[in-house]
């Protein structure tokens, strides 16, 4: 785990976490799972307030998530009857061996302590199993979506992705990428809503906080494509690094 303050910031914002943060697409769902049949065993781990979650159960499989935030756990169980998320890490999953045909990973990967939660992961995954982090990620190539990324330190982009989890170890078959593109449409305090979800922001010092809303509102308000609109269309490269468990 990269930063465990920052890790384990998210569940002061539940709520709004699981109302901002954009979801992911059915394609890439469907890639993600390699096509499996339903009702696939599938394990969300670090599953958050459940977005994962919930895209895959409507595709008709049977979800286990599993998430160390007591926070987001219970954002979870509120906002997806029927689902309870069990209390566990990527290096600590409270699953037998080879009871998952899938383990998904939404927006949480970077945080693994990346050797044990592969010894965990393959553990916990029959053979031939499938495993695939997928993050949506903003699409930096358009200009005001580069200089939100600025303002807001938002440091996850398509480049970290690609170039530093292309290996998942001896335990798994080459990584194979999926790219698919999606966007949602926010009103400008909705997108301010959801960088409050940000792990930077909510660690940040009341003042850096302050400076990043004041910087953010002024981005709307002079922006060549922002001024004057009501509602924008937030780009999104929904990024998924699929393998399998030898």
């Amino acid at each position: 785990m990269t930063d465990p303050t920052q890790a384990l910031s998210f569940g002061a914002a539940a709520a709004e976490y699981d109302r901002f943060r954009p979801r992911y697409p059915e394609e890439a769902l469907r890639w993600a799972l390699d096509r499996l049949a339903t009702p696939a065993r599938v394990v969300d781990l670090g599953a958050g307030t459940g977005i994962l979650t919930r895209g895959v159960l409507a595709l008709g499989h049977q979800v286990v998530p599993v998430e160390p935030d007591p926070g987001m756990r219970a954002q979870l169980a509120a906002a997806t009857p029927g689902t309870t998320a069990l209390a566990g890490s990527a290096e600590a999953v409270p699953l037998p061996d080879g009871t998952a045909d899938a383990v998904l990973v939404g927006q949480a990967y970077h945080w693994f302590d990346r050797e044990p939660a592969h010894a965990e992961i393959a553990r916990v995954l029959r053979p031939g199993g499938t495993f695939a982090p997928i993050w949506n990620v903003r699409d930096e190539r358009v200009a005001w979506v580069a200089e939100l990324t600025r303002i807001a330190h938002l440091g996850d982009n398509a480049g970290d992705v690609t170039e530093k989890y292309a290996d998942f170890g001896a335990a798994f078959t080459p990584v194979e990428l999926g790219e698919f593109a999606h966007t949602t449409t926010l009103t400008p305090d909705e997108v301010v809503g959801m960088l409050h979800t940000r792990s930077y922001w909510l660690t940040a010092t009341p003042a850096e906080q302050e400076r990043i809303d004041r910087e953010l509102r002024g981005l709307f308000a002079t922006h060549s494509d922002l001024a004057g609109r009501a509602t924008v269309e937030l780009p999104y490269r929904t990024l998924v690094l699929r393998s399998r468990r030898r």
